[in-house]
């Protein structure tokens, strides 16, 4: 490390506190779980929604809900600052947030899913990102009942990420694009 580098404090890093967090500047996006099972996933996918500063996440069907000792584990109290709400089913979480005015994008691996490094910044308009279950990814009902599915292009040789690091990915990639944090161009897709 050069000699004028070294790590920043707490302090210097200037987080905003969770009771802070639904008035500090936030990417426009909902993020749904439909039947993630792992309560370290959800735990995990809370702290990078905090991370990313995204508006709330909605955790549908056997989502695991907080308060819960494992999903603590992984969130480091990311619970307490991402706003959250419990939706028994997905699909319906998926046309409440288009009556809303959210375009909603499955994270699958579809036929017609857009590579994620061909998607801009979010702008103004709303979005919402639905994330599915360990084994069985989003389900079908709900891939049919989004506006677009979006995938992250892959090279190894396995077929998939697992649910908290593609979600990571996912927000990193929008959020690093956002107006005021990196790219201007607008947020972008296929219709």
């Amino acid at each position: 490390m050069p000699t004028h580098d070294r790590k920043l404090s707490m302090d210097e890093l200037g987080r905003v506190g969770p009771e802070d967090y639904t008035t500090a500047l936030k990417l426009r996006i909902v993020v749904v779980l439909d039947d993630v099972r792992s309560r370290h996933n959800v735990g995990s996918i809370f702290r990078s929604a905090d991370c990313f500063g995204v508006e709330r996440i909605e955790l549908c069907g056997f989502t695991p809900l907080p308060p819960h000792r494992e999903i603590e584990k992984t969130a480091l109290g990311a619970t307490r600052s991402v706003p959250w709400v419990h939706v028994e089913a997905a699909a319906d979480a998926v046309r409440a947030l288009q009556a809303a005015g959210y375009k909603v994008f499955a994270v699958e691996q579809t036929l017609g899913a857009i590579p994620l490094n061909e998607l801009g910044p979010v702008g103004e308009d709303p979005i919402a990102l639905v994330f599915g279950n360990e084994l069985n990814g989003v389900s079908e009902a709900v891939v049919v009942a989004c506006d677009q599915c979006v995938v992250i292009p892959q090279h190894g040789s396995k077929h998939s990420l697992n649910v908290s690091v593609c979600a990571g990915v996912v927000l990193h990639h929008l959020a690093g694009n956002q107006p005021g944090r990196g790219n201007q161009n607008a947020f972008h897709g296929s219709t």
